[in-house]
């Protein structure tokens, strides 16, 4: 998988370039067999963090033709759900139905004040979306808190763009198995598999698309013949998105979370954040799956980005075959 979220702080590349250089990055990746691209979003940030996933997710879907897009997480309850399912029907006809989407709540309460929203009623505030989405996309007439609504065209997935459900609590399955959608968890709670089955069942409800990435899930990997040289250069791009992550998020759980102060720390973790020489990048593959790569990490220059991939274009990629290979994975 190939992850963008575009943070810009004032060590990284330039904004523009880092805009540029991820479509240029996902035809590329689209060549090498990359199995999904995923885009996020984040309000308000000081470091420019991605704010409008699916105007850079319309810009990838002109890029590429046939890998899928996922926007994880859309902070649903900070949207008109109105204008989302116009916007979201649109994008599914353009991009041939390969964009899905992971809502979730958020846990920032400075997006909410930004956006004049309740943070106390963003669980409500979900559920009414989730609801009026799918019923604009039956192209019906329908009432929407007091307004008369219609929204076409409808999308080209029968039904509307596939749905899911972000979120680490038992709360969040529990909602996501009451409305019949698929979950993706932020990892580190191995019990929320059996909450999200058991919930099903109650509610009458097969279970849909469980993800939970396991404990030691590389989440921003990265391919160097060097890796002292590369851990040096690359590392304090790193070692900002991970310090960041870790700020927003305090005491909360995440496969992507790193308690790391310094980049020989984040190294020594042996995370999320790794860099692979070539051959224990194919180890990885061949054992855990598909890497996971965040090209654009902390504002990384865009040559800098390109040597890894390169790399892994000539060195990994051959090495693994025809079979699902590094650069792409189901998100």
């Amino acid at each position: 998988m190939l992850r963008f979220d575009l943070r810009v702080p004032p060590s990284g590349a330039p904004a523009a370039e880092l805009y540029r250089a991820a479509l240029d990055v996902a035809e590329w990746g689209e060549r090498q067999g990359c199995l999904a691209i995923q885009v996020s979003e984040h309000h308000g940030a000081d470091d420019g963090y991605l704010p409008a996933p699916l105007v850079l997710a319309a810009a990838l879907a002109g890029r590429t033709r046939r890998v899928p897009i996922q926007v994880a997480a859309l902070l649903a309850p900070l949207h008109d759900p109105i204008e989302l399912a116009e916007q979201m029907a649109v994008l599914d006809l353009a991009s041939g139905g390969r964009v899905s989407y992971v809502l979730a709540l958020g846990y920032r309460p400075a997006e909410y004040a930004m956006f004049g929203r309740d943070f106390s009623a963003r669980g409500r505030r979900l559920e009414a979306c989730i609801a009026a989405l799918r019923r604009a996309w039956t192209g019906e007439p329908f009432e929407f808190e007091g307004r008369p609504v219609r929204v076409t065209p409808r999308p080209a997935t029968p039904g509307g763009p596939p749905l899911f459900l972000g979120g680490g609590s038992p709360a969040a399955v529990r909602r996501a198995a009451r409305l019949g959608l698929g979950m993706v968890t932020q990892g580190g709670d191995p019990s929320l598999a059996a909450i999200y089955r058991t919930e099903c069942a109650k509610h009458g409800r097969a279970p849909g698309l469980f993800i939970d990435p396991p404990p030691g899930t590389v989440t921003s990997a990265f391919v160097a013949e060097d890796v002292d040289a590369a851990w040096a250069r690359l590392g304090p791009y790193l070692l900002h998105d991970a310090r960041a992550y870790a700020a927003w998020m305090g005491e909360g759980h995440a496969a992507t979370k790193s308690a790391a102060s310094s980049v020989g720390e984040l190294r020594a973790e042996a995370g999320p954040y790794r860099i692979f020489t070539p051959d224990e990048a194919v180890a990885y593959v061949r054992e855990r799956g598909p890497l996971l790569l965040q090209p654009l990490c902390g504002g990384l220059p865009p040559a800098l980005a390109w040597e890894h991939l390169e790399l892994l274009e000539k060195r990994v990629l051959p090495a693994l075959g025809p079979a699902p290979r590094a650069g792409g994975a189901p998100a």
